[in-house]
């Protein structure tokens, strides 16, 4: 199974850059699957049912959220009725929505999407560990399903290895996000599960994570600030991961990063 995946999605600049590059990669790759986590895609901070469809309109099959999944109330209501948009799954259970979801591709073939948050720096929910490990139990890939993919939503790329690490030969994929840069680690681990510390974001490197520069310097600097941030509006840079899996077992025979735009090297 061919796997696209692109990472945070910030603002406009990352709308735009998304629907600019998406399809030159579809066009290059011939993904079976594109998942986009979109937690920043309204203004930076979280996702609306508009966007939602535009992504999916853009041949996206599955949106994965993360710490800010709830800044635009209006999702709540959305997320309950659709299955392809998922949030962290160790939210306590009577969070809305839900934290994995099951494609089936136009050929019959299968592929967990799961999302969860990290826990160092981060919110102190339920142990993302155990709670992927459970889930995964219930599947065995390459039978219920071909491919399994993890989107660990974390600040430090320890927690993110880790993961990796924990899951390794039980699950295809383990990319991370929320960091908005992407590391320079790919690979596939001793038994078989890929995987990337952070896609990076995709949306206008010429900023601090996607926002405008003056206000975190004033933060960082003086300590205070008299502006919220707001995001960068450039030209954006679309960044993600492609992976390739054996639909026999499951596992990771490929990893690589992808990026697309004005900005980064590597491209």
């Amino acid at each position: 199974m061919k796997i696209v995946f692109i990472g945070d999605v910030v603002a406009r600049a990352g709308r735009d850059a998304l629907a600019k590059y998406l399809p030159e990669v579809r066009s290059e790759l011939n993904p079976d699957v594109v998942i986009v986590n979109g937690e920043n895609a309204a203004h930076g901070i979280g996702i609306n049912e508009k966007i939602c469809k535009e992504f999916f309109d853009l041949g996206v099959d599955v949106i994965t959220l993360g710490n800010h999944a709830w800044d635009q109330r209006e999702v709540i209501p959305y997320i309950e009725r659709e299955q392809r948009l998922v949030r962290p799954l160790n939210y306590p259970a009577q969070t809305p929505g839900k934290g994995s979801y099951i494609h089936t591709l136009r050929d019959g073939r299968k592929i967990m999407v799961i999302n969860a948050m990290a826990r160092l720096f981060m919110d102190p929910l339920d142990d993302p560990f155990g709670q992927v490990d459970q889930l995964v139990s219930a599947h065995k890939m390459g039978k219920t399903v071909h491919a399994i993919f993890l989107d660990f939503h974390g600040e430090a790329t320890s927690e993110k290895m880790a993961m990796a690490h924990y899951m390794d030969g039980k699950i295809s994929a383990v990319v991370g996000t929320h960091t908005h840069i992407p590391t320079a680690d790919a690979q596939i681990l001793p038994k078989g599960t890929a995987l990337q510390c952070d896609a990076g974001m995709t949306g206008d490197y010429n900023s601090v994570i996607g926002m405008n520069i003056n206000t975190p310097i004033m933060r960082f600097t003086r300590k205070f600030s008299i502006e919220k941030l707001s995001p960068a509006e450039g030209d954006g840079t679309m960044c993600g991961t492609y992976i390739e899996t054996d639909d026999a077992t499951g596992l990771a025979k490929e990893i690589r990063a992808i990026r697309r735009g004005p900005r980064l090297s590597n491209q």
